[in-house]
């Protein structure tokens, strides 16, 4: 787990986990406020880590949030009330909040009562949503939709949050590749390698 600060590239934190939590990202954070002041955070969107720290401003990346879209709609879904709701989306790096907004709400509008379609499975007579995954991909976007456009808001406009975490993500793309290089080492020796790379 890894914490760098935009404007320089630095590392300020990092962490070895077996698998992330919300604990690890408040530990992480923690640790980082003993020797900084944090104005902004941007993270992945990691369930309970966006509200961690109300105090601060909080960013979700915009590209993690099109990847969840992805993954509940396909990159080419079939259905049009998905088809629409994918192109809504991909506009979320280039729009601006309010006219997002009135977007997602028109969607909806258009497409409620396919959102509520049931089925009944007749072997339990048991009734589940028809389309699951819409969905999930529409209630995804309503839940994160007050930390998409953090960056935009009027009050933290000078701080010039960035709205994604490409800056973390190309530097795993690197890390990764110089981990392949060294395949078959143990896991201290590629600490130390990860170490050497993080703190340059």
């Amino acid at each position: 787990m890894l914490a760098k600060d935009y404007y320089t590239g630095k590392t300020l934190e990092r962490l070895y986990l077996k698998s992330e939590t919300i604990n690890s990202f408040i530990t992480l954070v923690e640790k980082i406020k003993q020797r900084y002041e944090i104005k902004a955070i941007v993270v992945d969107g990691r369930k309970g880590i966006l509200n961690a720290y109300p105090e601060i401003p909080t960013q979700m990346c915009q590209f993690h949030q099109i990847q969840i879209i992805n993954r509940y709609l396909t990159r080419k879904p079939k259905l049009e009330a998905s088809k629409e709701l994918r192109k809504i989306t991909l506009t979320l790096t280039t729009i601006k909040k309010e006219l997002f907004i009135k977007l997602i709400e028109k969607w909806y509008q258009k497409w409620e009562t396919l959102l509520k379609e049931k089925t009944i499975n007749q072997n339990t007579k048991k009734w589940f949503y028809t389309h699951k995954k819409l969905r999930s991909a529409y209630r995804s976007l309503k839940t994160n939709l007050p930390y998409l456009f953090t960056y935009q808001e009027k009050q933290n406009r000078h701080l010039k949050i960035p709205n994604t975490t490409n800056l973390l993500d190309g530097f795993f793309s690197h890390l990764k590749d110089a981990l392949r290089v060294h395949r078959g080492l143990n896991i201290k020796r590629k600490i130390r390698i990860i170490e050497t790379i993080i703190w340059k």
